[in-house]
């Protein structure tokens, strides 16, 4: 049975917090890097993608630095002190941040960590389904301009100018958005 390695960041001050995940998310299964500041944790997500980023609460930088990264495709657990989790897990869950006591449970923690993952393959899979749309629609756009240029210079219909793209693409075992360029570079 093979596993996906799951990368993970983890961001504390706190050795004993960082010993603790350490012990429980271990390889194969997980790819497990530390950054002890802000400054060193932002320089390693500008270097690479990481499916989770565990943030410690660091009274209250941590929830400043979650909410900055939030829009980023990695998974975001904030580590939040038991007496202030209430308050700040609804300041952070619009951000989309899944909240975890600290310290906590390593039963509760690792089932945190379970619905991370599950988090993660769903963004992953939306992200590549907004893509192929964004391309998609790229395609559209520029297959609609090469039918308004065949239309504006051959005095074509617009079901002509289609016909025509379609045509020249299966004539030439071409995509009709490589047509469509080459149309867009003839007429422009």
């Amino acid at each position: 049975m093979s596993y996906d390695t799951h990368s993970v960041l983890v961001i504390t001050k706190d050795s004993k917090v960082s010993a603790q995940i350490s012990a429980m998310l271990i390889p194969p299964i997980f790819e497990l890097n530390t950054a002890e500041d802000f400054n060193e944790a932002r320089r390693r997500l500008a270097e690479r993608v990481y499916n989770i980023v565990i943030v410690d609460y660091a009274d209250g930088e941590g929830t400043d630095f979650a909410t900055d990264i939030s829009s980023s495709t990695s998974t975001i657990l904030l580590l939040i002190p038991a007496a202030l989790f209430d308050q700040i897990s609804y300041k952070v869950e619009i951000f989309g941040i899944l909240s975890v006591t600290s310290p906590f449970d390593h039963f509760y923690f690792y089932n945190m960590i379970k619905v991370a993952i599950a988090v993660q393959y769903k963004v992953q899979i939306l992200s590549s389904q907004t893509i192929k749309l964004k391309n998609k629609m790229e395609e559209i756009r520029i297959v609609n301009r090469a039918k308004l240029l065949i239309m504006q210079n051959l005095s074509f219909t617009e079901e002509q100018a289609h016909h025509y793209i379609e045509k020249e693409a299966m004539d030439t075992c071409q995509k009709k958005i490589d047509i469509a360029k080459q149309i867009i570079q003839t007429y422009e």
